[in-house]
């Protein structure tokens, strides 16, 4: 008795609010996603699966944020493991002021979404714009107002935020590597770059499975940049799945609608984590 006593008392504070925040929200989600209800008031009235099924048949919108948002975030998790590795091999080299950089390379992530994008939407709409103006630069002029570049100044602000906090996980798995592994390479002759390619690149399996489960999560996710930065515009052209949910559920009353597309969104996020872990762990036993 008291082992189980012992033992609830360490799980229950952690349980309960496990329970309150996931769990029931989860399985109330669930039920309102087949119903039509409209977030106001507590009348649903119970539809089956007709929410699924016009999603599948008839929203078109829904479909199109998810395409830009798969083929959005395939970019963005190339462009950012791949700065933070660089940034991390940069910042554990014997350079003066390595400390200095970490911190700041580290500090978009300290800002939060709405905010960063908020800032970011000022740079692009005034200093980017009349440093395009001044150069004759057309691509710089308007960049929020064009289609193409407003999604290229959406993956800018993302990849600027989450390069820093990759970058300290790729770090820790470098200072992780045995240094007589590296000095045997060196004195076998092995330049810089064989170095990098044949023996750190390998053994960092581990950060590339966290990093890239990371960077699937946050881009797949976006939500707070996007409604800041461009509120899925011009002409609904980076509108991403998790405004295009926000926007269905309280611009246009559909709140089981709403429901149905996040659970669609999360089997998909899911599904898609599942495939990414399991081939980068598999990967990890090869290297």
């Amino acid at each position: 008795m008291k082992k189980k006593l012992t033992f609830w008392c360490f799980v229950l504070p952690l349980l309960i609010p496990f329970v309150i925040v996931v769990l029931i929200p989860a399985a109330m989600g669930f039920y309102y996603s087949l119903t039509d209800w409209s977030g106001v008031g507590s009348s649903a009235t119970f539809i089956g699966v007709e929410n699924f099924r016009f999603i599948f048949t008839q929203d078109k919108e829904f479909w199109m944020s998810f395409g830009r948002t798969a083929a959005f975030s395939a970019i963005a998790i190339i462009v950012i493991n791949i700065i933070a590795y660089m940034l991390a091999l940069l910042v554990t080299q014997k350079l003066r002021g390595v400390n200095a950089m970490r911190s700041a390379f580290f500090l978009p992530n300290m800002i939060g979404g709405l905010l960063l994008g908020f800032i970011w939407k000022f740079i692009f709409s005034q200093v980017v714009d009349s440093a395009g103006k001044a150069t004759g630069l057309k691509f710089l002029q308007n960049m929020l107002a064009k289609p193409n570049t407003a999604m290229a100044a959406l993956m800018i602000v993302v990849t600027w935020q989450l390069a820093g906090y990759m970058m300290l996980i790729y770090i820790s798995q470098i200072q992780n590597i045995p240094q007589s592994v590296i000095e045997a390479a060196m004195i076998d002759g092995a330049t810089p770059f064989q170095r990098l390619r044949y023996i750190i690149t390998p053994l960092m399996g581990p950060a590339f499975t966290i990093c890239l489960f990371f960077t699937i999560s946050n881009t797949f996710k976006l939500y707070d940049q996007n409604l800041s930065l461009t509120d899925g515009g011009p002409y609904g052209s980076t509108e991403l799945v998790s405004l295009n949910i926000y926007n269905t559920a309280f611009d246009y009353g559909f709140m089981g609608r709403a429901q149905a597309k996040a659970i669609l969104f999360l089997l998909a996020v899911v599904i898609i984590s599942v495939i990414q872990l399991s081939v980068t762990k598999r990967r990890e036993v090869e290297m």
